[in-house]
């Protein structure tokens, strides 16, 4: 369940179907999002939305600002989506993670040929 608070206006039907289908894009990632938590205010420029949203073992945090507010909630989704890749891809991208790995590899072939050599 999302948690939408405002301040200073109203939040119709679809801005708050709008939210909910630019958070269900994070489940792209198959994450389970955790107390989500949007903050929305407007103000004399426009509009700045907050979103607050748990993971397991992390938090999401995204701010945006636009004059327009559905402009400000797609900014705030692909903050949200550009940290969660960061995150789910964070292993992936350690060097020395699969270098390890690569070294492994290449050690079981060495030790193979060694004892084949020796049984003849």
């Amino acid at each position: 369940m999302i948690k939408i608070t405002s301040k200073h206006f109203e939040v119709t039907e679809s801005i708050r179907e709008r939210i909910e289908t630019r958070l269900d894009k994070l489940a792209r990632h198959d994450v389970q999002l955790i107390n989500p938590h949007i903050i929305i205010e407007q103000e004399k420029q426009g509009f700045k939305i907050e979103a607050s949203v748990g993971i397991p073992n992390a938090k999401l945090f995204a701010q945006a600002k636009h004059d327009d507010l559905y402009a400000a909630i797609n900014a705030m989704g692909q903050k949200l989506e550009k940290q969660l890749n960061r995150l789910t891809h964070k292993p992936e991208s350690q060097r020395h993670a699969t270098l390890k790995v690569e070294d492994d590899a290449i050690d079981d072939d060495f030790d193979d040929n060694l004892e084949e050599e020796y049984a003849a």
